[in-house]
């Protein structure tokens, strides 16, 4: 993606954040007339280094869903992952010599795939217990006690995947290159939407405004 230098973030325990705290992901590969074809679905980060920048992704697809054949045949593929994101308003500036423009922050994931065997249920069922304790721990009773031919069923109507990350960028637009808009910038996000509050909340751990004890 595009990528200014003031919101280029090389920290990869920030993407980390971002990837966890968001991970409702895109998964863009292309299909076998090469136009680009979108799953809108889960990812799970594995712990083990990540916070290196070693990232590694879990999900899966309906089995009916082509995407799982794409990744078969075309391994490379791209994940996104969008964080909060707000309007900017040209009225934290000082001045009126500017534009209206859009705050966000995202991560872009080159990857490559491998396709975990439609018979392998064990390793599908980890995946699914690693989706489940991101997002509801008290169902993983439930989905262990369930009769082993109804999660045997289950599992065979997905394709699950790892997905080695390559490559990432991750990018924090929050007008950083613009310090005389920051105390109005954050002032304005810390009374809004959940969006904007998050935002603010991101504003001032970057250091672009005082903490609570007027820390930078």
């Amino acid at each position: 993606m595009y990528m200014p230098p003031p919101f280029n973030s090389r920290d990869p325990a920030v993407a980390a954040r971002l990837m966890r705290a968001h991970p409702f992901a895109s998964l863009v590969t292309t299909d076998d007339d090469a136009f680009p074809f979108v799953t809108h679905l889960p990812m799970h980060l594995q712990t083990e280094g990540a916070e290196d920048g070693r990232f590694v992704l879990l999900g899966h697809v309906a089995r009916p869903n082509p995407q799982w054949r794409h990744l078969a045949q075309r391994p490379r593929a791209l994940v996104t992952f969008v964080g909060p994101h707000a309007y900017l308003s040209p009225s934290v500036y000082p001045d009126l010599a500017h534009v209206p423009t859009w705050n966000y922050l995202a991560v872009h994931c080159q990857v490559t795939a491998r396709l975990l065997d439609h018979e392998d249920a064990t390793a599908k069922d980890a995946l699914l217990k690693s989706l489940i304790g991101d997002h509801e721990p008290a169902y993983a009773a439930q989905w262990r006690a369930m009769e082993p031919e109804l999660a045997h069923q289950l599992l065979k109507g997905i394709a699950a995947f790892e997905l080695t990350v390559t490559d990432w960028q991750c990018k924090l637009k929050l007008n950083q290159h613009r310090p005389e808009s920051h105390a109005a910038l954050h002032a304005a996000y810390a009374a809004g939407t959940p969006d904007e509050r998050a935002l603010a909340g991101w504003i001032q751990d970057l250091g672009m405004v005082p903490g609570p004890q007027g820390e930078a």
